[in-house]
């Protein structure tokens, strides 16, 4: 449904709105050409939003589907009252960790909100706690980020010039962003030259949102097609990679949007630094390697079509994986909220989680 909120007043820390309990997601499938936002009123049509991308990005889809947990308290503490309402929110919750299998951000908050639920009095109306557990959920993002930002920027020297991939900023968290906050603490602090953006086939996230996002704060970039990275490397163009994650592993494996892995390959190549930056939330350290990250895998159309226009040829067989694991000997720090992991094994990240 359209926005109640000024487009032209919109900016990319505004993509996660609770407002008079509702929920409104800037729906990122038609940035940049429109601003505008989809109103969400229950569990349903929130794990739709995740599913059908309107909210993307490892902890944005977190806090969504933690806000959407709100809504499903609501709708099941009226449906059934004290007595049943635990009963009644469970389909909505499955529902909601259904919407999307590799970001562990979503199972992460899912937990932390079930984990609260558990502790509730049996009476209790569950809906104004819970609220105020997602906005605590977000809060903590935003200021994750920052301290991440801040960080990351500190490993780079000054005159550097980052490419980066898909989308890990503001729109893609609760505000500032992972990979993005890096490129924005680091520029704040006069260590950016230019910031360069893989356009991000099929979804085309650099392009749309990325080139967005650092537009609006007026930071240089250079939008170019994925596969023209490696050559940029090849003239010297490029000091770091910086991109965020959807998945970490516990011996520091990475999943992210699909081509990170090609990025990174042509990066080691050439003796570059890659950084990844994200919450501990991303890791998950029930998994022992990056063999184990369920890698969702989309419908072939979004590769058959560009911009509703299709281009592929009737009849080829389609093969989109939306993710790809990068290996964590070919990282050279993970930042987190916590910390630097520097060139991240099992031992370092599990020492990273228990402090």
């Amino acid at each position: 449904m359209q926005s109640r909120f000024d487009p032209e007043k919109v900016t990319a820390d505004d993509a996660i709105v609770w407002h008079e309990n509702t929920l409104f997601l800037l729906d990122q499938r038609v940035l940049p050409q429109q601003v505008t936002f989809v109103e969400l009123n229950n569990a349903t049509e929130t794990a739709n939003a995740i599913t059908e991308m309107v909210v993307r990005g490892a902890p944005a889809i977190g806090i969504t589907a933690a806000y959407g947990m709100v809504l499903a308290a609501r709708a099941a503490y009226q449906a059934g009252g004290a007595d049943q309402w635990r009963s009644k929110i469970r389909a909505e919750v499955d529902l909601l960790r259904r919407s999307r299998p590799t970001a562990v951000n979503l199972f992460w908050a899912i937990e932390r909100m079930e984990h609260l639920m558990r502790a509730l009095p049996d009476e209790s109306d569950p809906t104004e706690r819970l609220q105020a557990e997602a906005k605590a959920i977000h809060q903590e993002d935003i200021a994750a980020n920052r301290t991440m930002g801040d960080l990351g920027a500190d490993l780079i020297a000054t005159g550097s010039k980052v490419i980066t991939h898909c989308n890990a900023g503001a729109l893609a968290t609760g505000g500032y962003g992972t990979a993005l906050g890096v490129i924005r603490s680091a520029f704040k602090k006069g260590k950016l030259s230019r910031v360069y953006a893989d356009e991000t086939r099929p979804w085309l996230q650099g392009a749309r949102l990325t080139a967005w996002e650092l537009l609006q704060d007026r930071i240089p970039v250079t939008l170019l097609a994925d596969g023209a990275a490696a050559s940029l490397m090849r003239q010297g163009e490029v000091d770091w990679v910086v991109v965020g994650s959807d998945r970490i592993a516990a011996n520091g494996d990475v999943a992210n949007k699909i081509g990170t892995y090609h990025l990174i390959v042509a990066a080691k190549h050439h003796q570059l630094k890659v950084m990844v930056a994200a919450p501990t939330s991303t890791i998950d350290m029930s998994l022992p390697s990056g063999a184990e990250i369920p890698i969702e895998v989309r419908d072939g159309a979004e590769i058959e079509s560009c911009g509703n226009k299709r281009v592929a040829a009737d009849g080829a067989e389609v093969w989109n994986p939306v993710f790809d694991v990068t290996p964590a000997g070919m990282v050279d720090a993970i930042v987190t909220e916590k910390g630097v992991v520097h060139v991240p094994n099992e031992e370092k990240m599990r020492k990273l989680m228990i402090n």
